[in-house]
């Protein structure tokens, strides 16, 4: 394994892959390196249709992600607008966009600080849980910038435009608890329990047949900011094309049966 390929690392267990983001000693801060090699994880998950779901997570006890490495960044910025848009921008924002739309559920498991691009990747993936520890933070503002990797857009659309507005602003952290009261996460477990809690999670989820996680996770990304007469297209849509599959069979014998479905994907 090279030093770059150690940014984040990959476990995978029972059809569950725990990806880590691996720079404790900087508190996972999101540096080039990183971003890449999570996106090439996520690429290489999507592609193995033994793993169903996938679990994202910090080393360490303190963080989740402290946001943008600022250290990797900053030359980027101090090279002028086209530089500072292709190399730190767009990188940020076509991983926020992959956690947004990857096909198989994406849990994170926010052990600790989760600010600027650490909560910009919590609010871009489906699910999340909190350790007690867990603290959130729009931290842009005190270095003299909006939320660059989405978090202007989809924060305010999660937890409502006042709240968002508040955190984006100020640049005040929010706790655990008040993170799951505003819908950033699902819920908040002891932090000694966090991992046992996201994979009991993930577990239930993989049980589920793998096309209709992808026609779920599909139909509320696309529909969620569509008028409800094309929301509802797009869920008509992915529902016939289960129609064909064997899943979908599966799934009514064994509910006729009364016996427990084992899906396949087919």
């Amino acid at each position: 394994m090279t030093a770059s390929d150690a940014t984040v690392l990959c476990q995978i267990d029972r059809a569950v892959a725990l990806l880590t983001l691996n720079r404790p000693d900087k508190l996972n801060a999101l540096n080039y390196s990183l971003i890449d090699r999570l996106t090439r994880l996520l690429d290489a998950v999507e592609a193995d249709d033994g793993v169903r779901v996938v679990i994202l997570t910090g080393a360490g006890d303190r963080a989740f992600s402290a946001g943008a490495d600022i250290a990797d960044f900053a030359p980027s910025v101090r090279s002028g607008a086209a530089t500072a848009l292709r190399d730190f921008v767009q990188r940020g924002q076509r991983l926020t966009a992959r956690i947004e739309t990857f096909p198989k559920p994406i849990i994170v498991a926010v052990n600790g600080l989760a600010y600027g691009g650490g909560s910009e990747i919590t609010e871009a993936a489906p699910l999340a849980i909190g350790s007690e520890r867990a603290k959130f933070c729009k931290s842009e503002i005190s270095l003299g910038f909006a939320p660059p990797f989405g978090g202007s857009q989809r924060l305010p659309r999660l937890i409502g435009r006042k709240r968002a507005l508040r955190m984006i602003l100020t640049g005040e952290p929010i706790g655990a608890w008040k993170a799951r009261d505003f819908g950033l996460i699902n819920e908040v477990v002891p932090h000694d329990s966090l991992y046992d809690e996201a994979f009991h999670l993930a577990h239930v989820i993989a049980e589920k047949s793998p096309l209709a996680l992808a026609a779920c996770l599909n139909s509320v990304t696309r529909g969620i900011n569509l008028p409800i007469d094309e929301g509802l297209a797009v869920e008509a849509g992915h529902f016939a094309r289960m129609v064909p599959t064997k899943d979908i069979e599966e799934g009514i014998s064994a509910w006729l049966d009364k016996r427990k479905p084992h899906f396949t994907g087919a």
